[in-house]
């Protein structure tokens, strides 16, 4: 299947059209719209985030990218070899991703950074186009709950298959060799409230070595 993400000039939510709109405004030199996911549809690992923050991934066009979450991301990635060249929070910046792909549940900014349930609902479709356009895909990590259910859902899968729980790693029934791994999200909140550390997130990344290894 073809992945074709949501076009930029994309309409089929309401409330973040007109959170677009005044961020135009606000900021003419931002992206605001849709934000295209970064990496190859070849890729084994498929990183679902959130949403787009304001000042981050809508003002870059690159999800997570200068954004506090990036910050944590990006690095640690390059450190066990999923990635290669300098992260300096800019979409030209020559940072590429090695068998990992990276995507939102929600493509465009919310207000707050709080999708709604329609939201969530109505951007649904272009994730599980994503998904079923990674013929090689083998793990997905989910960072943060809004991922996890998102993901699930697009699976077919209902939230009682599997309750969110950082560093749990869930096989799924609906293609073979697929598994979910859950962290918490690296944003800014999680790490400076210590639900979420830089070791606690690595070991993420090392079970998704181990994973890959099988």
């Amino acid at each position: 299947m073809n992945f074709v993400p949501p076009i930029k000039e994309c309409n089929l939510c309401p409330r973040l059209c007109e959170f677009r709109a005044k961020n135009q405004q606000k900021y003419p030199h931002y992206h605001n719209g849709p934000v295209t996911p970064f990496g190859e549809l070849s890729a084994e690992i498929l990183i679902v985030g959130l949403a787009p923050g304001l000042n981050g991934a809508n003002q870059t066009n690159r999800p997570f990218t200068n954004d506090y979450a990036g910050d944590v991301l990006y690095p640690i990635l390059k450190k066990y070899g999923f990635a290669k060249g300098e992260y300096q929070k800019r979409k030209d910046d020559g940072y590429e991703l090695i068998n990992v792909r990276i995507t939102n549940a929600v493509r465009c900014v919310p207000p707050e950074n709080k999708p709604t349930t329609e939201e969530e609902k109505t951007c649904r479709q272009f994730l599980i186009k994503e998904i079923n356009a990674m013929p090689n895909l083998k793990i997905i990590l989910s960072l943060g709950t809004i991922s996890h259910k998102n993901v699930l859902q697009a699976l077919g899968l209902k939230q009682s298959f599997a309750k969110f729980k950082h560093g749990e790693i869930y096989q799924l029934p609906t293609r073979q060799n697929l598994w979910l791994i859950d962290s918490y999200h690296t944003s800014r909140y999680n790490i400076n409230t210590g639900v979420l550390t830089y070791e606690m997130f690595e070991e993420i990344i090392k079970k998704i070595q181990e994973l890959l290894n099988k």
